[in-house]
């Protein structure tokens, strides 16, 4: 039997849930978890807010452990190793993008706590494929936010060819963002933090930032006129988009990573004129989240983290939802 904490219905607090997994199948390996990030997402799923939560719910997508067991089949980990988990739990492997290795695409794909119980728990199962080793260096304590956080921002970089002489800015210092500043400085970029928060702003230049403005004032956005390659986005509230827009350089990128609820209320012409291009992404493949954790060890990106036990749970979660915590909470086993 598998230990964890469950809601039983939207919005409910997470109480002890013990379930029969079954046998270990022979592609899948278990994970003996030792820490466990939370997320806005499971927040998302607690809540039912994207309706596709099934109660009870074991939330927990950003885990950090070891291999307890292998499946038969399965030939890359053995028992001890130190692995994480992330968003999604398996894949079809079939499909055009699993074999193009765009396995983050698969319409097939698995998540780790869409119909299946997650991190929350001493142990969780996933298909060997979605697992990732951790490289030596990297303390499993911070391991399990770049599951998701981590590879939310850092998955862009890589797949737009990013340069390391672009000018970029980051929308929102918070759990994405903050992580968002380390990667890109490391990356060689100029980083510039946009944020509404007085309190934040010393924190960014710390974080990496080589310059501030302020999100909420409209004459600073004015003036960043064709500043940016690069605006990655990571909040989840609706902004003045046309105004962001009007900072990008000429063929210069609107990138969103936060899960904004509204329609995006954006003008044709900004986009035209310049060149100008709206896109999004969702976490990386398994390869490129190795790559990005790599990169992480190599030049000790960490996420800021608050631990607190597992026991603890109803805790942690009332203050991801109602705090404001520095950055990203995570619970340990």
């Amino acid at each position: 039997m598998i230990k964890a904490y469950a809601a039983q219905q939207a919005g409910g607090e997470l109480t002890p849930f013990e379930y029969d997994p079954g046998p270990l199948g022979d592609h899948d390996v278990e994970i003996d978890v030792e820490y466990c990030g939370i997320c806005h997402s499971d927040l998302s799923m607690l809540d039912n807010e994207w309706g596709m939560s099934q109660y009870p719910l074991v939330p927990g997508h950003e885990v950090a452990g070891k291999i307890a067991a292998v499946g038969r089949h399965v030939k890359q980990f053995t028992v001890g190793d130190r692995v994480g988990l992330g968003w999604h739990a398996g894949y079809c492997g079939d499909c055009n993008t699993c074999l193009d290795g765009d396995h983050n695409l698969c319409s097939h794909a698995e998540q780790t706590i869409v119909g299946r119980h997650g991190g929350f728990a001493d142990k969780v199962r996933a298909q060997a494929t979605s697992v990732v080793k951790l490289p030596e260096g990297l303390d499993a304590e911070v391991a399990g936010p770049l599951f998701c956080g981590g590879i939310t921002v850092y998955n862009p970089m890589k797949q737009f060819d990013l340069k390391p002489t672009a000018r970029v800015g980051v929308i929102g210092i918070g759990g994405l963002g903050h992580m968002a500043l380390q990667f890109l400085n490391a990356w060689g970029c100029e980083v510039t933090a946009f944020t509404s928060s007085d309190s934040k702003r010393e924190e960014a230049l710390s974080l990496g930032a080589h310059h501030t403005l302020n999100s909420r004032d409209s004459q600073v956005l004015e003036q960043a006129s064709g500043r940016f390659d690069l605006l990655l986005s990571t909040v989840n509230v609706k902004l003045d988009w046309n105004a962001y827009l009007n900072t990008l350089k000429p063929k210069g990128r609107l990138h969103l990573v936060g899960a904004v609820l509204e329609p995006l209320d954006i003008s044709v012409f900004p986009l035209l004129a310049g060149q100008r291009s709206v896109s999004s992404s969702p976490v990386g493949s398994p390869a490129t989240i190795a790559q990005m954790l790599e990169f992480a060890a190599r030049h000790d990106i960490k996420p800021q983290v608050e631990v607190f036990d597992m026991q603890d749970v109803n805790q942690a979660v009332e203050r991801l939802r109602n705090g404001s915590p520095r950055y990203r909470v995570v619970l340990k086993r």
